[in-house]
């Protein structure tokens, strides 16, 4: 084993944990960039700290708004803990973004830019070079903005404010990334015109986001309107008018909580998730009915979402369009069933932060999986699995679908856990709370620790 090589440990025992699980991700984004769009200062109370979250933070910072740390007060809203302190100021040049790998900076932040006053570069890791951002960059152009982006249609480039923008009508083909829309409606109510987004193309993932999208900015004043309230299809209209200072409470990360649910399931367990709202946009409250669909059973109870296991894993046929960051936890489940599954509707996945479809079939392949990729998602049967080294190329979501392999497969040595921290800050902590094991993968009562050989490097 490599220090970049942490033993998932395999459970021995039925788990039986409450899990309390940071706040969203996509919620504390759009709540940021709302706020700094705000007439008024706001709080952003129980975000997610995260490194996309503190590059969303550390971007706006260099657009010249406060972002400030502080702590919630006891009784107050949103009860203990950290929040930030938004205060809106005007957005200037010049000024550098980091977007790292993180979609919603790389497509939130470009139309905050072009209200400032001056030019704003863009860059991130190289993988950031290659996610998509054409969508944006064109509909900002055809909405009145200049962009250099040397011909590339992606990152680095650099946005030259003008202090404000045209706005009006625009078409923009957002089958790749739903953020393509959300990314223009966030900032549409500073635009002259407002912003009407008309979708052109094949149909647009993870809507749930888009509502998300619409619902957060109704709540900070703006008049919305959305194909779900019986409007045009696939077109979005934001009027042009101030946007409020809130509090805002952020919802815990449904989507993070996908591998703690799948450890119940798999080891015929129980977990109760915190807070889990009984109402809401998030993408991932759909893990309450694939996971009943796959051997479970969820309620809701004063403590929260609680869900129990048989330890009987049955596979799914599921079409994940909406839904695509559920993926790697619920083709990890499948891995483990009585019977295959079929994952339809994600293609898009091919462009998140690694090939995501590519990455999971070479994988869980390695350790003895059956996994074909077909046009548009994953064919899973299970087979008898071994242990071995899994590769995560970066991505968050990869390394917590190993995390869940390890469950029931002795010897699962992820790569680079580390990378976890993009959205689930201290996971081998959190990983370890629920098993009963040390955040190193030490033994500990219900659990024991896999081991195993490390070989190869990325395949």
């Amino acid at each position: 084993m490599t220090e970049l090589h942490w033993p998932a440990p395999t459970a021995t025992d039925p788990v039986d944990a409450v899990v309390t699980v940071p706040g969203s991700k996509s919620a504390t984004n759009r709540a940021l960039v709302l706020a700094a769009l705000a007439a008024q200062p706001g709080y952003v109370r129980r975000p997610l700290r995260s490194r996309d979250s503190l590059l969303m933070a550390e971007g706006l910072r260099a657009l010249g708004v406060g972002v400030e740390d502080t702590l919630n007060s006891s009784s107050g809203v949103g009860g203990g803990g950290e929040a930030w302190r938004v205060l809106p100021a005007p957005l200037g040049g010049p000024a550098t973004v980091d977007v790292g790998n993180a979609g919603t900076v790389m497509r939130f932040l470009p139309p905050v830019a072009a209200l400032a006053d001056g030019p704003v570069h863009f860059d991130g890791d190289p993988r950031s070079h290659e996610r998509p951002l054409g969508g944006v960059i064109q509909a900002l152009r055809a909405l009145g903005a200049r962009i250099e982006d040397g011909g590339r249609g992606a990152l680095p480039m650099t946005v030259h404010g003008t202090g404000g923008l045209v706005g009006g009508t625009v078409t923009v083909d957002a089958s790749s990334s739903s953020q393509f829309v959300s990314a223009l409606l966030l900032s549409g109510s500073r635009f002259q015109h407002g912003v009407e987004v008309r979708h052109v193309g094949e149909p647009v993932p993870s809507l749930p986001h888009i509502r998300m999208t619409v619902e957060m900015l109704r709540a900070a004043g703006a008049q919305v309107d959305a194909p779900e309230d019986g409007g045009e299809p696939d077109v979005w209209r934001v009027t042009p008018g101030a946007l409020l200072g809130r509090d805002v409470v952020v919802e815990p990360d449904l989507s993070n909580a996908a591998p703690f649910l799948a450890a119940a399931l798999i080891t015929g367990g129980t977990v109760t998730v915190r807070d889990w709202p009984e109402r809401t946009s998030q993408p991932g409250d759909e893990l309450r009915d694939l996971f009943t669909r796959m051997g479970g059973a969820c309620e809701f109870t004063p403590d929260g979402l609680r869900f129990t296991g048989t330890g009987t894993v049955h596979g799914i046929d599921a079409d994940l369009h909406a839904v695509g960051e559920l993926t790697p936890v619920v083709a990890a489940v499948a891995l483990l069933a009585d019977s295959p599954s079929t994952l339809r509707g994600i293609a898009h996945l091919r462009l998140h932060e690694t090939d995501r479809l590519a990455a999971l079939a070479r994988e869980f392949n390695a350790l003895g999986g059956d996994v074909t990729e077909t046009e548009d998602g994953l064919r899973i049967v299970p087979r008898p699995l071994h242990g071995g080294v899994f590769h995560t190329y970066e991505d968050h979501r990869l390394a917590t679908a190993a995390a869940v392999i390890g469950l029931a497969v002795p010897g699962v040595q992820v790569e680079n856990i580390a990378t976890t921290a993009k959205t689930l800050p201290d996971f081998p902590e959190l990983w370890a709370g629920l098993l009963g094991t040390d955040a190193t993968g030490g033994t500990a009562k219900g659990a024991s620790t896999a081991t195993g050989s490390s070989a190869g490097g990325k395949g």
